[in-house]
């Protein structure tokens, strides 16, 4: 604990449970002022993936969920009161962050209480699984309207407040997913990708006004794991969440947000100005930075346009040289 972030105000969007919870607390812990975040008080717990499918698991397998589910019952309000029992200063404030208006009125209230905005840690998510030729639009609207569409909304709200400042952070949650991975949940990984890509562009966009923009790509037990752990030993194979039918990690051997949480203040502190354009995968103690893309091989034509004939006799000598395509890597 310390007071990096003392005077800042930080915005944590899907802060009532899981990674959002764990970052709110560790910003305030930093000296920030932190604004709570998800879509409404949570009466009670519902099942997400499962939804339709809990008589199809086993009485162990149901009093298992039962017990697990009950572990995150907490919202932005929760979480507030935690960081306000603690001694800090922290405020919830209930939105959709996916709908632009009420996005404006997150951001605004925020600043009306604190009286700016300086930091937005975007967590919020949803996710779902189906194969591609069974999402359905519906589907696709949930996952895609909350990132990088809900991100997008808060940003777009929060960074006149930053300007004026002359400094902001902006840290978006996106997951590995980003770059694929053998799920068959395609709309999450466009939903992330695009998340990515929305940061790297205010990166560069925003340099000049003392603005970072930055991803994390985090694995952690979370409400989502609960479901995750037992969704596919209730679909059929060719609906299991993974090609491989295995889960990518089991739900015991997950670990907890609260272990690389403090990541997250280190990037909005004033010792991380020159971190800006970068995605981090987090899982437990673990920290990675992933390479930006680039041009790894290349060809040109120098005698007129590119012809199929061409492209067949040449690509194998230079942009196909050495190539492996994504299930041969």
């Amino acid at each position: 604990m310390g007071k990096r972030l003392s005077g800042k105000v930080a915005i944590v969007t899907g802060s009532g449970q899981g990674i959002g919870r764990a970052i709110a607390i560790a910003l305030a812990e930093e000296g920030a002022k932190v604004v709570t975040n998800n879509r409404g008080p949570v009466k009670k717990n519902v099942a997400n993936q499962l939804e339709g499918r809990l008589e199809l698991l086993t009485s162990e397998q149901l009093k298992w969920y039962n017990e697990e589910i009950e572990k995150y019952t907490g919202d932005a309000e929760t979480t507030a009161k935690t960081i306000r029992d603690a001694g800090f200063e922290a405020v919830a404030i209930f939105g959709d962050i996916s709908n632009f208006d009420e996005a404006k009125k997150i951001v605004d209230r925020a600043a009306d209480i604190y009286g700016s905005v300086d930091i937005v840690v975007n967590v919020a998510g949803a996710f779902g699984f189906a194969p591609i030729e069974k999402i359905t639009e519906e589907l696709w609207d949930k996952v895609t309207d909350v990132k990088p569409k809900g991100h997008f909304n808060i940003i777009r709200h929060a960074v006149p407040y930053m300007k004026k400042n002359k400094w902001g952070r902006i840290i978006n949650c996106a997951s590995p997913a980003w770059m694929g991975g053998g799920i068959r949940q395609s709309e999450y990984c466009a939903a992330n990708a695009g998340t990515v890509g929305l940061t790297w562009a205010l990166a560069e966009e925003l340099a000049d006004d003392g603005i970072t923009a930055n991803v994390f790509c985090p694995a952690a037990k979370t409400r989502a794991s609960v479901d995750m752990e037992l969704f596919d030993k209730v679909v059929d194979e060719d609906e299991k969440s993974t090609k491989s039918g295995e889960p990518l990690v089991k739900y015991d051997e997950t670990q907890p947000p609260e272990l690389f949480s403090a990541f997250i203040p280190y990037l909005a502190s004033d010792d991380a100005s020159h971190v800006s354009g970068s995605v981090f995968f987090t899982m437990g103690t673990f920290i990675g930075r992933y390479s930006n893309p680039a041009i790894s091989s290349s060809m040109i034509s120098m005698d007129g346009p590119w012809t199929v004939d061409k492209i067949i006799e040449e690509a194998p000598k230079t942009i196909f040289k050495d190539y492996k395509n994504i299930n041969q890597q």
